[in-house]
């Protein structure tokens, strides 16, 4: 068993044998040796739960995860005890030619010999817990027309297959939350052309928050105990599980990544072909930001180098001026394209340090615990001639909750080829403010089985339909010319309802609104407990 090792931290000396100790009397020399004590405490908890793994398969992969946590733990409170944060003086906004225009980028042809080398992943570590459901992952959720999110996924990749006569892969990052769902999920598309294959990013412990030792005993330990450290763990979950050796092998060199609940994000050659002309080794796309994307993070140039910048790491006098849209443009949409001989380097050599982001959280027993996550886009100041891109606002449709599936499924879009594409007859590129109270949200969870056999195996189909969202709407309302829709309270709509402009819709407690069929609702304030009636 490799044991762990504590990297010795600033303005501490490990005593040896026969070697007295000199007390410091300054703040920092006691948080240096406050920081030395608990990383060791850490470090002998873990060795400990390593130790007690008696599957020689099962202890590798979980040394290696421990191991990864670790130098992150410790990371965190070396950076604690020296109080290191972002010094905003430093910020600099990114110069244009950093952040090309995607329409400027020149129109290609389908071009084979990049798309050979090339691979798409989707992180798929969430649950829909935001949309009103548990246990289940998000992608499983039906979205639009009886496909769910990774229905959806599977016919963008298998479209491009075809069309362009190739084999590109579709990978998915899971979780220990979605593994064992998402495998029996996949099995449905067996006699699709597509290769998918999977990989779980690393399992984490919580650590208590006074205690700075890790919630979980064992490493068997209950599931609320340990949590994925966020997408930016998928550099030590693809190099620790073999894959990324493998993709280069198979002659695989750019890596295309997004959010699984992203419907706009797909593979585009416009971008991939700027990627090999400017040798760039790390792109993320960009959007323009809107009063709805304040929080979003963004590029930054931080002493001459390009940075990620979310708003945790934003001192809370500057937050205002990190959410202002004349100051920062832009904001990171999490779809980014890796060249993946240059990750290997990277991972290699110099290896990746990116900036911790503290999760504060709760355990079931009221216990304050904090998780340490990262960033997937944190990566990119560790790659050359890295840079962002300025998509459209049609390469990012996320769907984070109820009120966005109210637009994904609605007139604004149509559906080709598993990519939403805006109505033409929209005479706005913008979509609309939705915001759906919680009598919209939750969710109910149908197992349907059918009767395909492959391999003599029964193939089982989890579709997750929504249950109050869908209830609520007897067709989903024409939104063609919406600004801004709000919807709280007990609020049922009837067929074929039209809705423009501003419209507020707000039931008080105990009393219940229906909007009968064929309704016109344009720039209302509708209150109350009303039920329209025709006559």
């Amino acid at each position: 068993m490799a044991s762990l090792s504590v990297p010795s931290a600033p303005g501490i000396n490990t005593p040896s044998t026969g070697t007295q100790r000199t007390r410091g009397t300054s703040a920092m020399d006691f948080k240096s040796a406050t920081t030395g004590v608990a990383a060791k405490a850490m470090r002998n908890e873990l060795n400990r739960m390593v130790a007690e793994v008696k599957d020689p398969l099962q202890k590798k992969v979980f040394d290696a995860e421990m191991q990864s946590f670790f130098s992150l733990f410790n990371r965190y409170l070396i950076e604690k005890a020296k109080h290191e944060t972002i010094q905003w003086d430093k910020i600099r906004p990114l110069a244009p030619a950093l952040v090309p225009n995607y329409s400027d980028l020149p129109e290609v042809t389908n071009d084979k010999s990049i798309l050979d080398k090339v691979v798409v992943l989707k992180l798929n570590g969430g649950l829909g817990t935001t949309m009103g459901l548990s246990g289940a992952p998000k992608s499983a959720i039906e979205v639009r027309d009886g496909m769910t999110f990774l229905d959806l996924s599977v016919r963008q990749i298998e479209h491009l297959n075809e069309v362009n006569k190739v084999n590109v892969p579709f990978i998915l990052m899971n979780s220990f939350n979605t593994d064992d769902e998402t495998q029996r999920i996949i099995q449905k598309y067996a006699n699709h052309n597509i290769q998918i294959l999977t990989f779980n990013q690393s399992r984490f412990p919580r650590v208590g928050k006074e205690s700075n030792l890790p919630i979980p005993r064992t490493a068997t330990s209950s599931k609320s105990e340990w949590y994925p450290p966020g997408h930016g763990d998928i550099f030590d979950a693809l190099s620790n599980s073999g894959l990324l050796d493998k993709l280069i092998e198979a002659g695989k060199e750019y890596m295309f990544v997004s959010n699984v609940d992203n419907l706009g994000a797909d593979v585009d050659l416009k971008i991939l072909k700027h990627l090999v002309d400017s040798q760039a080794e790390f792109i993320m796309e960009l959007t323009d930001k809107t009063k709805a994307d304040v929080k979003g993070g963004t590029l930054i140039d931080y002493e001459g180098q390009v940075r990620l910048l979310e708003i945790a790491q934003v001192p809370s006098e500057h937050v205002e001026d990190f959410k202002s849209i004349r100051k920062f443009q832009y904001f990171n949409t999490n779809s980014v394209y890796i060249h993946l001989p240059a990750l290997k380097r990277v991972m290699e050599s110099e290896g990746l340090e990116l900036e911790i982001i503290v999760n504060n959280k709760v355990a079931d027993d009221g216990t304050p615990v904090i998780q340490l996550e990262t960033a997937i886009g944190a990566a990119i100041k560790h790659f050359k001639n890295a840079h962002g891109i300025n998509v459209p606002r049609s390469r990012f449709l996320p769907v984070k909750a109820c009120s966005d599936l109210l637009l994904i499924t609605s007139d604004l879009y149509s559906l080709e080829h598993g990519k939403l594409v805006m109505n033409q007859k929209r005479m706005f590129s913008s979509v609309p403010v939705v915001k759906l109270g919680d009598t919209f949200k939750k969710v109910n969870i149908a197992h349907l089985q059918s009767d395909l056999r492959f391999n003599e195996m029964l193939i089982i189909t989890f579709t997750i339909k929504l249950g109050n969202f869908k209830k609520r709407f007897r067709t989903i309302p024409n939104i063609l010319e919406l600004d801004h829709l709000t919807v709280s309270g007990d609020v049922w709509f009837g067929r074929g309802v039209t809705l423009r402009g501003t419209v507020i819709i707000v039931a008080n407690e105990g009393s219940r609104i229906d909007l009968p069929d064929g309704s016109i609702l344009e720039n209302k304030l509708v209150s109350g407990n009303v039920s329209i009636i025709d006559h």
